[in-house]
């Protein structure tokens, strides 16, 4: 995604779903107020949720990084990403899966699939499923829990995506070395160990 040569935009929403997991809705809707870069969250408001629950993502050093980027790409919208020509609207849903299809992956990768990658690959690791499931806010049937779920394990989170983001780089940057997670006892808070 580091060398697609579309617009700087689409380039930075690319990465920042690839970091969050998020659904491709809840990227493109993003407004900066809802942005805490020196406490690296994102805080989703419920109205703007499928599960209508408020959700935090923790951000890693990588996603602050392209949100730095966005910032200084920002014209006047309070959109994050905001349409090509009517700022005042987000970026087109297609605009993910356009840039996927320009990058050969018609057919086999959407914007939503990176929630299905991140999962299969944080349960790979050894991450406890809770942590998976609260990050992609998967709803809890217990509707009283689910309300009161929003900000729990939010310090494993955010272990767990900065493990996440650091493995995009080593994907990236083709390393050979494998970093495995494995979780402890400790609720599902993740460690690294090479292998």
């Amino acid at each position: 995604m580091a060398v697609y040569d579309g617009t700087p935009y689409t380039r930075l929403a690319l990465q920042m779903i690839a970091l969050t997991f998020v659904r491709t809705s809840e990227l493109i809707e993003a407004r900066w107020e809802e942005f805490d870069l020196p406490a690296a969250e994102w805080r989703i408001p419920a109205a703007r949720m499928k599960m209508r629950p408020p959700h935090i993502v923790p951000l890693s050093t990588q996603a602050v990084d392209a949100l730095q980027c966005l910032q200084e790409l920002r014209n006047l919208s309070s959109l994050v990403f905001p349409g090509e020509r009517d700022h005042e609207r987000p970026m087109s849903n297609n605009t993910i899966l356009k840039a996927l299809e320009r990058m050969g992956y018609k057919g086999r990768m959407t914007g939503h699939g990176f929630r299905g990658v991140a999962s299969t690959m944080l349960h790979e690791q050894g991450f406890d499923h809770t942590l998976v499931e609260l990050q992609l806010a998967h709803q809890e049937q217990n509707q009283v829990s689910a309300a009161y779920n929003w900000a729990t394990y939010l310090p494993e989170r955010r272990k767990m995506m900065q493990w996440w983001a650091d493995h995009l780089d080593r994907l990236r940057k083709g390393s050979t070395r494998s970093t495995r997670a494995v979780a402890s006892s400790n609720q599902g808070a993740a460690t690294q160990h090479i292998v």
